[in-house]
């Protein structure tokens, strides 16, 4: 077992967990935890990003002028609508494409306000 190269022994773990999921009949369970996944994954996102705006991000913002906070507020609050709208629907053609220009959008005006505020601070 020593001479067995490491790739052909990992194809071999992975090939007997699919043949596992197909004996027992587990798509539906795989596919279950798949969509799990991926909302704690999201969530986790989130919460790292609230981390960050609590610790460095707040203070800054409060510094700014009312309207570039709501702008900046309004372009994240854009974005993450935008990736929660992408990862419930999966989308394809044009809704695609509405979404990665919104997504470009939000990003664009946030780090413009954000590059505002700082070069005149």
């Amino acid at each position: 077992m020593r001479n067995v190269s490491p790739l052909v022994r990992n194809l071999a773990i992975l090939a007997l967990i699919a043949l596992l999921i197909v004996v027992l009949n587990a798509e539906t369970a795989l596919a279950t935890a798949s969509v799990l996944l991926g909302v704690v994954f999201f969530i986790v996102i989130a919460v790292v990003v609230y981390m960050f705006w609590r610790d460095v991000g707040r203070h800054e913002i409060a510094t700014w002028s009312q309207r570039s906070a709501w702008v900046f507020y309004a372009a994240c609050a854009l974005l993450v609508a935008d990736i929660g709208w992408w990862l419930v629907t999966s989308p394809s053609g044009r809704n695609a494409l509405a979404a990665i220009v919104v997504a470009a959008v939000a990003v664009y005006v946030g780090y413009r306000t954000w590059r505002e505020q700082r070069r005149y601070s």
